[in-house]
């Protein structure tokens, strides 16, 4: 595709253009379903700890499976991996909507479809790390994952303001029977990809999980890294599910307000996305990344202190930027940094810190949010993300060497010497 702007030059692979314009599609369903979910479990129940309970249900198996995900990512074709997980998501989907259209859906059959879903994640999230790496030339890598990254958050800006349309009209059974149908996209997408045979790699250093581990450990950038992504996960990411108790108690809205306060922050998500995707180059990303974990902590704060709904959606605009620039940026150098034949296993390790450790944050968030409120909670969670970013700018300096001969030698290796 000659002509592309810079900003978009990974969509000059075939490859990479169908998967991103199938995974868009469905993103916007699964951002429908989020929204809809967490409005049903909180009409079913009205309980914090309940909407703490689902997304926990929903992600800890990324926390305690992501290694055998990633560990499968690097011994099979990811391409055949993720078609099959798409599928599976797909069939899971549609059972939660036929429940739901049908008015038989109960607390129970939403916690099992989330943990079912959950078990996919953790094989797809992987597999799919790896496969754009695949797609696209290293060069083009950190384009590649800003792109993913816009087209989230495109999706996350769009998905929840259609779902909190559909959730007051027409409830929430539209919503899942529509992200249900938005998985055909992506398989659809994956079936026409015109693959190359893979290129010979040398043999893994070891066949077990634990060298993924093992790589992180010794690693200081990347194991600095996976820290604050961890901490910035636990800590921070339970505002997005306590965001029904803001919409609804605190902020006197509901659907509709719950749709606009995450497509605000989807918003902003997506501008940090963009500039992300104008960068040439990975220098200077640790820098950008301890202030946006600073920032992100500091808007959650913020947030937690707004009682007007016009003020409060204003700040989901930094909260959403911080958290996708520490995101995508530590997904760039990591993946810049990690051997080929390391990649899927590393990669579970990020999934775990960014997935995986979520849950254990929501579970933790649900209760404290019971026992304290959602302000409260939200407000000591971005006081520990605030934390964490001024630490690892502290520690940056020392690991910034080691930084770059890790990119060196991953260059060298992938352009034959």
């Amino acid at each position: 595709m000659p002509g592309l702007p810079d900003a978009l030059r990974a969509l000059r692979y075939r490859n990479y253009r169908l998967f991103f314009s199938g995974q868009l599609i469905s993103l916007i369903g699964t951002w429908m379903q989020t929204v809809a979910q967490s409005w049903l479990v909180y009409r079913l129940t009205g309980q914090a700890s309940m909407l703490g309970l689902v997304a926990f249900a929903g992600q800890i198996p990324v926390f305690l499976l992501a290694t055998v995900g990633g560990l499968a990512a690097d011994h099979m074709k990811p391409h055949t991996l993720i078609v099959i997980t798409q599928s599976a998501s797909m069939g899971l989907t549609l059972i939660l909507a036929i429940l739901t259209l049908t008015g038989h859906v109960h607390l129970w059959h939403i916690i099992t479809t989330s943990l079912l879903l959950g078990l996919v994640n953790a094989f797809d999230i992987p597999a799919r790390q790896v496969f754009v790496a695949q797609t696209v030339g290293r060069t083009d890598l950190m384009n590649a994952i800003a792109l993913n990254s816009s087209m989230f958050n495109g999706a996350r800006i769009l998905g929840p303001a259609v779902a909190g349309v559909l959730v007051a009209s027409v409830g929430e059974g539209w919503c899942f029977l529509i992200n249900s149908v938005s998985y055909l996209a992506v398989i659809a997408g994956l079936l026409a990809m015109h693959l190359e045979p893979a290129p010979s790699r040398p043999s893994p250093s070891g066949h077990s999980i634990l060298e993924g581990f093992r790589y992180v450990r010794r690693t200081r950038p990347v194991r600095d890294l996976l820290l604050l992504l961890g901490l910035v996960s636990l800590l921070g990411m339970p505002y997005s599910v306590l965001m029904p108790i803001f919409a609804g108690q605190i902020l006197h809205g509901g659907a509709k307000a719950l749709g606009t306060l995450m497509g605000a922050s989807g918003m902003g998500a997506l501008a940090g996305a963009v500039i992300l995707a104008m960068r040439p180059s990975p220098k200077g990303l640790g820098a950008w990344i301890a202030a946006c974990a600073s920032g992100f902590g500091a808007a959650l704060i913020a947030f937690s202190l707004s009682r007007a709904f016009p003020l409060s959606v204003l700040l989901m605009l930094p909260v959403g930027f911080g958290m996708i620039v520490q995101m995508a940026s530590s997904n760039t150098l990591i993946q810049m940094m990690v051997p080929d034949v390391l990649r899927g296993r590393v990669m579970s390790v990020y999934s775990m810190m960014f997935m995986g450790m979520a849950p254990i944050g929501a579970l933790l968030g649900g209760t404290l949010a019971h026992r304290l409120g959602a302000p409260l909670t939200v407000a000591l969670g971005g006081a520990g993300c605030l934390l964490g970013g001024l630490v690892f700018a502290l520690r940056l300096p020392a690991w910034r060497q080691s930084a770059r001969t890790l990119f060196h030698a991953q260059g060298a290796e992938r352009n034959g010497g």
